[in-house]
Parts: structure tokens; sequence; C-alpha cells
């Protein structure tokens, strides 16, 4: 089978264990936004027999691969049932926002969309998916007790997120931050840099809302928020994982290892 990107195939290989050989599109600290298919991709996709996908537009160029790949693979949606955040003031307002998976009870939602798409496409192994799903929901539940208690070392006002793109508002939905802006102003990295005059409005924001760190990203835009922080006199956190895991063995190297090292590094960097 293929997935889409890092994040879904970990959660893939937790569902599906030894029954499943998984196939990554977009690898770690890939980035899905900006990501080109190449003939192989459309190969592997050809061949698959089940496509595991984030949807809300997240992978863009996804639609095309699969009519050009001429494909017949199942599709398994696994945003299906997660309420989206509409995006604001941004060139894709009206949008949803399809970073679900930073709000780990979207991520228990994304593993219950994949245990019943495996579980329809090979019936005869329906049990130990669901056994494995299982499993892997009661790490999901103790991950997200985890970052309420993190997050509760914080007060409410320290609870405020700079980072390079709009990917944070289900984590600040779930878990009360604010996300105060970002360096490119856009849920997605397509976009192009802003201009002196907009990094200077950034930075303004930030020394109004007293935030002591930013944050960059490890799919990219590092020089971009180290000029925003020193435009505003901030210090730069170490990088996020956002839409990607890390490589193999890093603290990211895994969606619960990356959300343990979000919520840790970004606890530490807003103490002061």
């Amino acid at each position: 089978m293929v997935a889409t990107t890092s994040i879904l195939g970990d959660m893939v290989q937790n569902v599906g264990g030894g029954l499943a050989e998984v196939r990554v599109l977009v690898g770690p600290g890939g980035d899905a936004h900006t990501f080109e298919p190449t003939p192989s991709d459309s190969a592997a996709l050809a061949r698959a027999a089940l496509l595991v996908e984030h949807g809300l537009e997240f992978e863009p160029w996804l639609d095309d691969l699969y009519t050009a790949a001429g494909s017949s693979a199942r599709r398994i949606v696994t945003s299906k049932g997660v309420a989206p955040i509409v995006l604001e003031g941004t060139a894709h307002a009206g949008e949803a926002d399809p970073h679900i998976w930073h709000d780990v009870q979207n991520a228990m939602v994304m593993v219950g969309n994949i245990r019943d798409g495996l579980a329809q496409a090979d019936p005869a192994n329906a049990a130990a998916y669901r056994a494995n799903a299982a499993a892997y929901l009661a790490q999901l539940r103790e991950l997200d007790a985890f970052v309420l208690q993190q997050v509760a070392q914080l007060p409410p006002e320290r609870r405020k997120l700079v980072t390079t793109h709009d990917t944070f508002g289900y984590f600040a939905r779930r878990y009360g931050f604010e996300v105060v802006g970002t360096a490119l102003g856009a849920a997605t990295t397509e976009v192009t840099d802003p201009s002196p005059r907009e990094i200077a409005a950034l930075a303004q924001e930030i020394r109004a809302a007293g935030v002591p760190a930013i944050f960059a990203e490890n799919v990219g835009g590092r020089g971009l928020v180290a000029a925003v922080a020193a435009e505003a006199g901030v210090r730069v956190a170490p990088p996020l994982y956002t839409d990607a895991l890390g490589e193999p063995g890093s603290a990211g190297g895994t969606y619960i290892g990356m959300v343990r090292s979000n919520v840790t590094t970004i606890v530490e960097a807003l103490k002061g």
C-alpha cells in the first residue's frame, strides 16, 4: 500500500503491524505542500491496492498523480470525521486547515479510519488490525494526557506560538494556545517570502505579545524565522516537527515521538 506522508506511514505501520508493507511518498522532513512526485512514485501508486491520504487538500498533487498513474487503489481518507478549522485572513481563507494531527484526539480519528479501511480491504486479517489499533489508541490516549500535563506548566499568558507557517491551529484549539502569527502568513509553504514591511509588522506583534521565542520547522523556513526573530529581538527555539516526521531514530521519528518532542520543546522555550 501507499501512504502519502511519513506521519501516515507510521500510523499505518502501527495498525497494520507485520501485515503492512508501506511505501511513503513524502518521507521524513519532506514538505507535502511543495512535493513533486517522481516516476517511481507513479509506478508505486499504479501497483498499490490501497492509498492512505490526509485529505483536506493537504496533498494538492495527489488527484493528478492518481489519475496519471492509472491507479485503482482504494483510497482511505484519514481526515474523515474530523471537525475542520476554517482558515481566515490568509490567501486560503474559507478553506479547511489540513494540519489535523497536531491534536492527538484527531490522530485517534485518523487511526480509526486506517483501521476500518484495512479491515474492509483485508477482512481475513480484520481482527489483527482491530487489535493493533486498540493497542495504539491506548498509547495515543496516554500521549494526549501527557501533552495536557506538559502544557499545564505554562501560565495561559505564555501559551503563544509563532512558527514558519500556519500549522498549529488544531494544537492551539485543543491545548489552549494562541497563534500570534506565522512567518509566511499562510497555512501552506507554497507562498513567497514576506516583504520587509510584513516581517516588521510580525515582529511588532511578537513584541506586543511578549513572546520570548519563536519556532522554526523541520520542513524548512529556518532562515526566514531567524530573520523574524532578529527583527523582534527574541530567540529562535529548536525546530518543531510539523508536516513530517524526523529521520528514523530521531526524537520525532514516530508520530508519538514527534508530539512528545514538540510539546516539551514548546513548553521549555516559552517558560521564559
